[in-house]
Order: C-alpha cells, then sequence, then structure tokens
C-alpha cells in the first residue's frame, strides 16, 4: 500500500468527536449568559444531558488560536480543587444569538492578549530572551520572548506570531510588508 493511500485511510477512519470525549454545544439546547459578578454562566437544556447543568464562572478558549482563532470555542470552568474543566466545544460561535457571540468574544478577550505589530525597531538577545521594541495599532511598546523555535508560529503565507513571556500573541501579518530595516532586526533572530 503506498504512503498516500495509508493516510487517506487514517484520514477516513479517524474516530468521532464521541468516541474521543469531544462534546460539541448546540445552540438549541444551550444557554451562555451572564450572572453574578459579570460572571459568563452556560446552562445546558438537553433533555438527554447528563451530569450537572448549570456552570458559573465560565470562560472561553480556543482550541486553535492560530488556524482557526474564529472556531472551536471551548467552554471551561474551575472545579473546587482549581483543576479547569471542559463544558463543551462550541465549533461555529456565528450559529449562536448575537449576545451569546458578544459574551464569548468578551471572554477570548479577558484571556487572550494579542497586537499587531506593525514596525520592528530593535531585537536584543540577553539571558536567553529576546527583548523587542515595536510599534502596535496601540502605539509602541516592549515586550520578551523566549528564543527558541517553539515561541514563535507561522501566520499565513508570510507571517508570523510571537508568543511572550507571558503567553501574549504579537502577530506580523506578513514579514515582507515590514520596512528593510525592521525586517533584518527581526529576521537576525527569527529566521525560521
Amino acid at each position: 500500500m503506498s504512503d498516500m493511500s495509508e493516510q487517506t485511510k487514517t484520514l477516513h477512519n479517524r474516530p468521532s468527536a464521541s468516541e474521543v470525549g469531544i462534546l460539541y454545544l448546540d445552540p438549541k439546547t444551550t444557554r451562555i449568559f451572564t450572572g453574578a459578578h459579570d460572571l459568563l454562566h452556560v446552562q445546558i437544556e438537553a433533555p438527554d444531558w447528563k451530569g450537572e447543568r448549570l456552570f458559573r464562572g465560565v470562560f472561553a478558549a480556543m482550541a486553535f488560536p492560530i488556524s482557526q482563532p474564529d472556531r472551536f470555542i471551548s467552554l471551561r470552568y474551575f472545579e473546587m480543587d482549581g483543576r479547569d474543566k471542559e463544558i463543551g466545544m462550541i465549533e461555529n460561535p456565528r450559529e449562536f444569538p448575537e449576545d451569546a457571540q458578544d459574551l464569548i468574544r468578551r471572554s477570548l478577550a479577558r484571556n487572550y492578549y494579542e497586537l499587531t505589530i506593525n514596525r520592528v525597531f530593535t531585537v536584543e538577545f540577553k539571558y536567553g530572551l529576546l527583548f523587542f521594541e515595536v510599534e502596535t495599532e496601540k502605539g509602541k511598546g516592549e515586550f520578551q520572548m523566549r528564543w527558541r523555535y517553539d515561541r514563535t508560529q507561522d501566520f499565513g503565507e508570510n507571517g508570523k506570531v510571537l508568543l511572550d513571556v507571558y503567553e501574549n500573541r504579537y502577530i506580523i501579518p506578513d514579514v515582507n510588508a515590514l520596512p528593510k530595516a525592521d525586517r533584518e532586526a527581526l529576521t537576525r533572530f527569527i529566521y525560521w
């Protein structure tokens, strides 16, 4: 059997979402709202739902923040022992009512700090870290990131996502669109 046939077989024989434990939340049976202290709450109204039906202090997390930032949103909460637990996955938030979509977006905004880099003024290496001076849509700023391959991810055809020491995301939509001096400052250290 050729490699291509083996890959195709693997794709077509993959387990279903329920077999791997993913529970997709349906907009017809899932109500998302705010409660006391402006906390996000989720109520499951499905008749066949087993377990708790009302979850308080819920937060949203992206399953694929780089490749699918607007889809596959996990709704989670913290248990009494401090561990977070998934309620379920929203495959497409646009299927939910507008007010629920807004609550999901607000929760994501609280949990993800993301800025777009327009300019890269300097990049310096010290103590195993890269120190950046940049300009974003919010003005000039500085951040640090570990100088490791896994702290940079591809973004589209020519872009990069830089993850700082706090896991905040700095996006360069197109490295080639940066001015030459900026591009050289960046690619002196980020060359992969």
